[in-house]
């Protein structure tokens, strides 16, 4: 299979052909090689307009979504990165190739080594991956100006919004039967600007998400 001739047409029917228009995200679609973060068996099936299975009851999301998500969180060169639900690592290596530095936790710890992994033998060495709940991000390395979340909770987590730095944008999937994909903005005075954009399927948030219960 012609991944590449693959690759340039995913990115054109899929992102330009709907509403992805940063060149940043359309550029960095085009490179990262989808192919290499998918098991062999659904390999054929990498640049298809669908999540796909990685083993462990966890999913890669859909090519759409993950330029989506990195374009409604305005990834950008000389940001830090949180990456929250690592999976294969294929977010983070789309985020890699933009910002400065990418902080990728995973709560399933063979997926945070195989990903890990990956990426060392990609030449991406500006991830940093660890086995860890999500729930709490990563503040020895906070403030983050991006914070993507790929398992949505039933409600944002509070130290996400902390450790946003203000300018940052966090987008994150959150609901239990019905998810709605929310942005989130931390103004110049520390407030907190939000809106919904559209209704997604991520598996749910696992860990101390589990504790926090929905809001009625």
């Amino acid at each position: 299979m012609d991944y590449a001739a693959a690759r340039s047409l995913m990115v054109q029917r899929q992102m330009i052909g709907r509403d992805i228009t940063d060149r940043r995200v359309l550029d960095v679609m085009g490179r990262v090689p989808r192919e290499r973060f998918v098991p062999d068996e659904v390999r054929m099936h990498a640049y298809a307009d669908e999540p796909l299975p990685i083993g462990r009851g966890q999913t890669i999301s859909q090519p759409y979504i993950v330029a989506l998500m990195t374009q409604l969180a305005r990834a950008r060169p000389g940001a830090r990165a949180l990456d929250v639900g690592t999976g294969s690592g294929y977010q983070a290596a789309v985020l890699a190739g933009i910002v400065d530095h990418v902080y990728s936790i995973e709560i399933v710890c063979p997926l945070a080594d195989e990903a890990r992994a990956r990426l060392e033998r990609l030449g991406t060495m500006n991830v940093t991956v660890r086995c860890g709940d999500g729930f709490r991000g990563w503040p020895e390395h906070a403030p983050f100006d991006v914070i993507i979340v790929a398992a949505a909770p039933h409600e944002i987590p509070p130290p996400l919004l902390e450790q946003l730095a203000v300018g940052g944008r966090l987008v994150i999937p959150v609901g239990t039967v019905r998810q709605r994909l929310l942005v989130v903005e931390k103004l110049l005075d520390g407030s907190l600007r939000r809106w919904p954009t559209l209704d997604v399927r991520f598996v749910p948030m696992t860990g101390e998400a589990l504790d926090v219960p929905p809001a009625r």
